[in-house]
């Protein structure tokens, strides 16, 4: 696309101008206005962000993913060319496993990563991996995983939780489970379920982890009975006639926080122009994926070897709300996964990381109760992000906390956290 053409574009505008004395004259009133808005903690000059002391101080990014649905930002702010906006290239990493990336982040092989929202606050906590002082950047997507049963069990008449649960006391065995990572959403949102349904996933089922992309062979040789994973792999299930899908993730927390953008607190530090423009780049990403008529280009595009690596079809279905749990239900699913949702998906919220840190507790992942919103106001990285919106032109909620009801009725707010991690009756 031409310079020309891209200046059409209205959220282009501010930046590509031949003239740089127009281009300075725009940031400089720009930046003022978002300063009174209060998006600027303290007016902090940030349009100016190719030029100057607010040029990025690392040109080029190596940002890992793994072959999900969700890497969809990554890619596309890389191969659409929304870097080069903000005076970085991107250079997408696909790696083998959540293990993988956690190490490479905390070696620095990659500069950052789309990456399991738990994984970094574990990495924090020295659980899960090495301790090691970590930083989320920004959410990058809501909604979109689900859990997938064999069609062995579907078989024995299991459709959902209830029947799951009637089933385990009917015949006695080694149920096993799979999810992502010991820290992981997948985790979490199986656990969670699992235990709304009166399963305790840990006396009840055996739990093991595999990579996302190796969940549907593994599960059509029967080593697992379900798993909990990102899409495509659980419309891969039904397509590959191994499994169905026995709820989705956002039936358990409508509009849950899922990846991030995760890297780690020392680059920040180092590199604190550079972060804020990547963050820049895939909220213009994450703008451009929901808008709804791009979506089976987004799909077409990360269907390829080189990221997803399957059909088009178990990818864009989904990506479009179009359901089929692979036992007869097809509905159009309104909570679809959602990358921008005018800046509230992106957003880290405080609350959403000290989720996390409750259901570690709960589970035994932590033996103590940490300082849940110190952890989170120390991992969050809430006035880069700021920053990075305001460059991006994208709005920023008021309150760094905000309120959900999940499956189970219990209602999440984030004001008493060590009260709601003790608050379940099934816990480790």
């Amino acid at each position: 696309m031409s310079e020309d053409k891209k200046c059409n574009n209205k959220q282009d505008s501010i930046i590509l101008n031949d003239s740089r004395r127009d281009f300075m004259k725009k940031s400089a009133v720009f930046t003022g206005a978002a300063a009174l808005m209060g998006l600027v903690p303290g007016g902090v000059r940030s349009a100016a962000w190719a030029a100057g002391s607010d040029a990025p101080e690392k040109t080029e990014v190596k940002i890992g993913f793994i072959p999900l649905t969700d890497c969809a930002s990554v890619v596309i702010a890389s191969v659409m060319g929304f870097d080069k906006k903000y005076g970085i290239k991107i250079v997408p990493s696909k790696e083998a496993s959540w293990a993988g990336v956690r190490d490479k982040l905390v070696n620095g092989e990659l500069d950052a990563s789309h990456v399991l929202y738990g994984l970094i606050y574990g990495v924090q906590l020295g659980i899960g991996g090495p301790k090691k002082d970590m930083s989320v950047l920004m959410s990058i997507n809501n909604n979109g995983q689900a859990i997938s049963l064999s069609n062995q069990l579907y078989e024995k008449g299991v459709k959902d939780g209830a029947s799951l649960a009637a089933q385990i006391k009917k015949e006695p065995r080694e149920y096993t489970f799979a999810q992502t990572f010991p820290t992981g959403t997948h985790a979490m949102w199986l656990y969670y379920w699992l235990a709304a349904n009166g399963i305790n996933p840990f006396t009840e089922v055996k739990n093991i982890t595999v990579p996302p992309p190796q969940m549907i062979a593994n599960m059509r040789v029967g080593n697992m009975d379900g798993f909990c994973v990102g899409e495509p792999w659980n419309a891969r299930a039904i397509r590959d006639k191994v499994g169905f899908t026995a709820v989705t993730s956002q039936e358990i927390w409508t509009d849950h926080p899922e990846k991030v953008l995760g890297t780690t607190a020392e680059f920040v530090q180092k590199y604190p122009n550079t972060a804020r423009a990547m963050v820049a780049a895939l909220l213009e990403a994450s703008r451009y994926i929901d808008t709804m008529s791009n979506r089976s280009k987004v799909a077409d595009i990360i269907k390829d070897k080189s990221y997803v690596n399957t059909d088009f079809d178990s990818i864009e279905d989904r990506m479009l709300g179009q359901y089929d749990n692979g036992i007869g239900k097809k509905w159009k699913d309104p909570n679809y996964m959602k990358f921008y949702g005018d800046g509230a998906v992106n957003f880290p919220y405080l609350s959403d990381g000290m989720w996390f840190l409750t259901q570690h507790k709960r589970w035994g992942l932590l033996k103590e109760d940490p300082d849940y919103l110190a952890v989170a106001k120390k991992i969050n990285q809430i006035d880069l992000y700021k920053q990075a919106a305001t460059m991006a032109k994208v709005p920023v909620p008021k309150d760094a906390m905000r309120t959900s009801k999940l499956m189970d009725g219990s209602v999440w707010d984030g004001k008493n956290p060590k009260a709601y991690a003790n608050s379940f009756k099934i816990k480790a």
